[in-house]
């Protein structure tokens, strides 16, 4: 059996569904194909992102966050709670939930869209008579276009293997159905340090050990040790210039054996999560036998349109160069459909991706650093503001951190900014969309803030751009 379709997409992540969608919309005939299941063996496109990664990881935190601020926090609002207790399987049956609803909704965009949608596993064969082949349940399918949205996966540590049952990767660490008393955490980068929270919260003990020797590096200093104070004071014990020297199960408990700074130590664990970064998934794509080059990091290499140098072959997402995150591969995603159907574009621009880190406090930032700024040799301003003095922060109770913006010196060009505190998730948007339409710090302390909102915090910190801030 086989069948045509302008365009076919590999990857039903958010950089495939996206691609279709957007490409359908645009009057295609498309197909996308994805190989997610969930844990009863239904068909579950969303990637990465929406089954085991970005949506149940932010559902996990907010209900440890909930468990974590009516144990410590309602006593000052006045709200007196006898006796609260922490039920792990009612978390995780809520996680499931909201995987499953935003999983069916794609299928029912993909039905609402026209999308003809195949679960399995697809293989990428050579074109044929100018058209891309793909085989996919013992059927063919041929399209003009080809995306390849495959997205990634976790990166396994040397002589380790992952079980999910003791030594787990995020998909395991976000389907534990009881709390462990000690775990573990290989890598204090988003994964790590997100999942870490979570059980951290809910009565683990957790101590996470980091490779590198110093603390979230896209900030600076100040910021990040801001950040590092406030997870150590919650409870996560974090060392940093660690070198793991041997992984084992013992039992029921996993022995880590690690190093730093010539001395050896032991830590032994209930669980361990292995969170060291993710590298991009290409089954069904063979690179040689394709003709494609590789990219350096084991993906596949592409031009600033995602172009893959092959005619009607086109690469997006985690699976190609720049960040691996949801909102990168959308853009490209969209970028792409509206090439192959004809409409001209301007390639992604990265430093307008902002990065996220959903913790307490939140951490996000966008654009250039103090130490890219730096090193580049461009004449820059910086402008703080304190959460401490924003009215809306102190009434939530939570009032540590600030915003950090940097702008050109000569120009008042907003180039970055950064932002440690409650909501920065949110917050953030507005600094990527002043730098998206080359605004100045003065053009965003011309525009009027709600008060008391905790987006006084940029304003105020555009204002200190100018030396203008009037509350710090």
């Amino acid at each position: 059996m086989s069948a045509f379709f302008d365009v076919a997409v590999i990857g039903g992540g958010p950089g495939g569904y996206v691609a279709a969608l957007r490409a359908a919309q645009r009057g295609l005939n498309v197909v996308c194909i994805d190989d997610g299941v969930n844990a009863q063996g239904e068909p579950s496109p969303g990637g990465t992102c929406l089954n085991v990664g970005c949506i149940p990881s932010k559902s996990l935190l907010q209900s440890s966050e909930l468990f974590a601020q009516i144990q410590h926090e309602a006593a000052v609002h006045g709200v007196k709670v006898k006796e609260v207790s922490f039920d792990v399987p009612s978390m995780i049956q809520r996680k499931d939930a909201i995987v499953r609803r935003l999983t069916q909704g794609i299928r029912l965009l993909f039905e609402k869209n026209k999308v003809t949608h195949i679960s399995g596993q697809a293989t990428l064969r050579e074109p044929h008579d100018g058209l891309w082949q793909v085989q996919v349940n013992e059927q063919t399918v041929s399209a003009k276009n080809v995306v390849i949205a495959t997205g990634s996966q976790p990166r396994q540590l040397a002589d380790v293997a992952t079980d999910n049952t003791h030594i787990l990767d995020n998909r395991g660490a976000l389907s534990l159905t009881e709390c462990p008393a000690r775990l573990g955490v290989i890598g204090a980068g988003v994964i790590g340090l997100e999942l870490g929270s979570v059980w951290n919260r809910v009565g683990a003990q957790v101590t996470l050990l980091e490779m590198a020797e110093t603390f979230l590096p896209a900030l600076e200093p100040r910021m990040a040790n801001e950040v590092r104070k406030a997870m150590v004071a919650s409870g996560l014990e974090m060392q940093f210039g660690v070198s793991i020297d041997a992984v084992e199960r013992q039992g029921d408990e996993v022995v880590i054996r690690w190093q730093q700074g010539g001395n050896v130590q032991e830590t032994r664990v209930d669980k361990l999560i292995v969170a060291i970064g993710r590298e991009p998934r290409l089954s069904g794509i063979d690179l040689a036998a394709l003709g494609l080059a590789s990219n350096g990091r084991g993906g596949i290499d592409v031009d600033a349109l995602c172009r893959t140098g092959k005619p009607g072959l086109w690469a997006i997402g985690d699976v190609v160069r720049g960040p691996m995150l949801a909102h990168k591969a959308m853009e490209e995603g969209l970028n792409v459909a509206d090439q192959i159907a004809g409409l001209p574009v301007e390639p992604v621009n990265f430093s307008l991706i902002p990065s996220v880190i959903y913790t307490q406090p939140e951490v996000a930032w966008v654009g250039e650093s103090e130490s890219t700024l730096k090193a580049s040799g461009i004449d820059f301003t910086k402008g703080h503001s304190l959460f401490a003095g924003n009215g809306r922060a102190l009434a939530l109770g939570q009032d540590g951190g600030r915003c950090t913006l940097y702008a050109d010196k000569r120009t008042d060009r907003v180039l970055g900014g950064a932002i440690v505190g409650p909501q920065a998730s949110e917050l953030i948007n507005e600094i990527g969309l002043a730098m998206t339409f080359s605004a100045s710090g003065e053009d965003i302390a011309c525009a009027v803030h709600a008060h008391p909102t905790l987006s006084e915090v940029i304003h105020e910190a555009a204002m200190a751009l100018n030396k203008q801030a009037l509350h710090g």
